[in-house]
């Protein structure tokens, strides 16, 4: 049996940027086992998994440890799959996921996701949480999933050297995301996830659903322009409409193959 596979940079135009996703597409489910061993073979952030449905598409997403609720870029990267590689003449996709319905379109080399908006809650800052980033934050918010944490600038984001053991003991979030308003843009990010076997995140498109409401609310805009500071970077064009929030980026092909699973 063989299984066909994509890697696809996401949130980026150029090749080696952004983050990059597996994708494959799939007639009917894997075992979950299974696909958990895919996405540990890949060690990628996050693996996507998609069989057709009569709406559309059902989607599902693991990292090398563990199955989530919601990925960004992975998404992005499956929707430049069925577009560019399957040749989806239509230039709007519906996927069911464990988040609910989520959209994509698809206008000239542009992707747009349409996710459900986080709700965020400020909170007290858990104990060691700061001694784990290195800085000690502004504020601390909590949202369905993650941590954020936000600082007075962006000096203060490319600086952290977050100590990865002691912030993989926060297991009761997916990741810490640690933002502050940008100096080219209007907010820059990082994200941090070893609780979930992703030492930092090159580029979270589902961090923007927690990020986008709150600069929305500081910056009194709901368009926005964000780059998250890994190593990789990545752009995202950000829009908060409602409880819904629009994330915009590019993607690039990097391979295209089989696994052999015999």
């Amino acid at each position: 049996m063989t299984q066909k596979i994509y890697q696809v940079d996401a949130f980026t135009s150029e090749l080696f940027g952004g983050n990059s996703a597996a994708v494959c597409p799939l007639d009917n489910w894997l075992s979950d086992d299974l696909m958990q061993k895919i996405a540990r073979e890949n060690n990628l952030a996050e693996t996507a998994f998609y069989v057709p449905t009569i709406s559309g598409y059902h989607i599902r997403w693991f990292t090398p440890k563990t199955e989530v609720a919601l990925c960004g870029h992975a998404t992005l990267a499956t929707a430049y799959v069925i577009f560019e590689i399957e040749k989806l003449p239509q230039n709007e996709i519906k996927f069911d996921s464990l988040s609910g319905e989520l959209g994509v379109k698809k206008s000239g080399n542009f992707l747009t996701l349409d996710f459900p908006s986080d709700t965020i809650t400020h909170v007290k800052l858990p104990i060691n949480l700061a001694e784990a980033m290195g800085k000690v934050p502004l504020e601390i918010w909590r949202g369905k999933t993650d941590y954020l944490l936000i600082y007075k600038n962006e000096s203060d984001i490319l600086d952290l050297n977050p100590d990865l053991k002691l912030l993989a003991k926060f297991t009761e979030v997916r990741a810490v995301i640690a933002s502050a308003k940008g100096d080219k843009v209007d907010f820059v990010s990082r994200v941090f996830a070893p609780q979930s076997g992703i030492d930092e995140d090159p580029v979270t498109g589902s961090a923007h659903t927690t990020l986008t409401p709150y600069w929305a609310g500081i910056l009194k805009n709901n368009t926005l322009k964000a780059q998250q500071l890994s190593e990789r970077k990545g752009d995202l064009f950000c829009e908060l409409k409602g409880k819904r929030v629009a994330i915009s980026g590019k993607a690039r092909l990097y391979l295209q193959g089989k696994i052999w699973l015999v």
